[in-house]
């Protein structure tokens, strides 16, 4: 036991006498009253005249009483302490200790003082509770170190590959022009990255506030569609958009523009040339619901349970690229705007991600008589 330990143990020791002292000296007073009281309404209702010898006796024996009433009551009370105050309470400072040096699998059991919850069990509870949102924080924390690690690792040794074979003599033209295609990409990837990584860091310690003005939202969402143009044309895919005209929206133009264009991205991304994606935009009982629809791969049930969590794809084999970034934002950004955000899929005929938000009200129009 280090030096502070010895100290705290000591100083606990110190208070636990001067503890039971109090105690024992509350109650000899307590008695001596009860016992002085007894002796005076006795000798009241005897009529009894006592002589000095039997005051003195008197006096050793309700003296010898008080402290052995006294002395009980203090053993009673350390033994009570011992079993129902020092017990718990150490149980208690140990979990408190294991937690203090990482080890969040620690849970306290329930005390039930004869049955019935006290309040160590609310304490116990809470840590234990404590102790498990902790543990899921760890969970979260070494899953995303990992997964970061791994998605650096990856364009970082295809920009070293083919930044070594560009190094090759005697390499044609036109190899190299590939290679350098090759490192361009894995250096836009790894930007990608990074940048988003810093979006989703901001927006999770609230470093990003919405910057709130009206704008059309269909205007803008056709705008974010036809940045995708060059992508639906390379596979070949068939654009339909349903949107409702003059739809007003009180909100921040720059973080929704990060929705959209996720939401896009991943609709081309995970459909097969020859495909279909449909935007549609339509206002529903003060609401602009917004849905983006694809024919892709779809999306199993126990994978859609995950699909806004950081770093996770469902594509493990990660034939398609991305960071599994870009629907986490979407997620947090929802939620800072004070939307809401919903998917529906079935594996095989594609996905649905409809998107809620608030329309602008349009004043009244009030005919004056």
């Amino acid at each position: 036991m280090n030096e502070k330990g010895k100290q705290n143990r000591n100083v606990r020791w110190l208070f636990a006498i001067r503890r039971y002292i109090t105690f024992f000296l509350l109650m000899a007073f307590v008695i001596s009253c009860c016992m002085t009281l007894f002796l005076n309404m006795m000798t009241r209702s005897t009529g009894l005249s006592f002589t000095k010898e039997h005051i003195e006796q008197a006096a050793k024996v309700t003296f010898l009483n008080v402290i052995g009433l006294s002395l009980l009551c203090t053993v009673i009370d350390g033994i009570r302490r011992k079993f129902m105050v020092d017990q718990p309470v150490q149980k208690i400072v140990k979990a408190a200790e294991q937690i203090m040096k990482g080890d969040f699998s620690v849970r306290i059991p329930p005390f039930h003082t004869f049955g019935y919850t006290n309040g160590f069990d609310v304490v116990a509870d809470y840590l234990n509770q404590m102790a498990k949102e902790l543990s899921g924080t760890e969970t979260l924390r070494t899953d995303f170190i990992a997964n970061v690690s791994h998605e650096l690792k990856t364009p970082l040794a295809v920009i070293q590959n083919y930044g070594t074979m560009l190094q090759q003599p005697n390499l044609t033209e036109e190899k190299r022009m590939e290679y350098a295609r090759a490192i361009t990409d894995a250096s836009r990837r790894l930007a990608n990255l990074i940048t988003n990584i810093l979006k989703l860091n901001k927006l999770e310690n609230q470093q990003i506030y919405p910057s709130v003005k009206t704008y059309d939202l269909g205007e803008q969402l056709c705008e974010c569609l036809l940045s995708f143009e060059g992508a639906w044309e390379a596979k070949d895919l068939e654009i339909h958009a349903d949107v409702e005209e003059d739809i007003l929206v009180d909100n921040d133009a720059e973080l929704l523009a990060l929705v959209w264009n996720n939401l896009f991205s991943n609709a081309i991304k995970f459909t097969e040339p020859h495909g279909k994606v449909s935007l549609s935009l339509k206002a529903e009982d003060g609401y602009a619901v917004v849905q983006v629809s694809d024919t892709g791969c779809g999306i199993p049930p126990e994978i859609g349970k995950h699909i806004f969590e950081k770093f996770y794809q469902g594509d493990t084999s990660h034939a398609t690229q991305g960071n599994g970034l870009g629907l986490a934002l979407v997620k947090r950004v929802i939620e800072i705007i004070g939307g809401d955000i919903s998917v529906s899929s079935e594996v095989g005929k594609g996905s649905i991600f409809t998107v809620k938000l608030k329309k602008k009200q349009e004043p009244s129009n009030r005919v004056l008589s």
